[in-house]
Parts: C-alpha cells; sequence; structure tokens
C-alpha cells in the first residue's frame, strides 16, 4: 500500500480557481452561441427551422451538471467522506 499525498491548502486552492475559470468559459460560450442561435431563429422566422430551444435546453442542462460538479467539489465531499470512513464514524456498507 502507498501513502496518498495530501493536497495543501495552495493546490486545492489552485485546482478550485482552475476548474472555475473552465466553468466561466462554458458559461460564457454558451451565453454568446445561444444567443447568436435565439438570433438566427428569430431572423429566419416561423417557416424556417425552430432548433435553438433544444439547444439551449440540452446544453443548459450540461451547463447545470458543469456547475453542480463545481459546487459539489469544493465542499470537499469525497475528502470529508474517507475521513469519515477512516474514523469510524460510518457504518460499514452491507
Amino acid at each position: 500500500m502507498t501513502a496518498q499525498h495530501e493536497p495543501t491548502t495552495e493546490e486545492l486552492a489552485e485546482a478550485r480557481a482552475e476548474y472555475l475559470v473552465g466553468l466561466l468559459w462554458h458559461v460564457g460560450a454558451f451565453v454568446i452561441l445561444n444567443v447568436f442561435l435565439w438570433w438566427l431563429d428569430l431572423a429566419v422566422g416561423p417557416s424556417g427551422v425552430q432548433w435553438a430551444f433544444w439547444v439551449t435546453a440540452f446544453w443548459g442542462f450540461a451547463l447545470a451538471w458543469h456547475a453542480l460538479a463545481w459546487l459539489i467539489d469544493g465542499r470537499q465531499v469525497q475528502q470529508r467522506m474517507a475521513r469519515r470512513y477512516l474514523e469510524g464514524d460510518l457504518p460499514p456498507e452491507p
């Protein structure tokens, strides 16, 4: 068994900041491209293909998962659960 490296506070902060930058790029691309797609749908009118709603809906769902992952990771759920298992605070799995 090998010893695991405990990340320092600076390493955790750097990783979290890097993830946030990725999330912000995702939000920026989402807004810019969806504004363009909605403008295009409105410019073509009802006789053209109306698909901006579906792109926005599915991409928005993916963006929500990205944001949720950032929020959960920031709480360091996995590390806290591992500590609780090691300390014996959690019951063994069935």
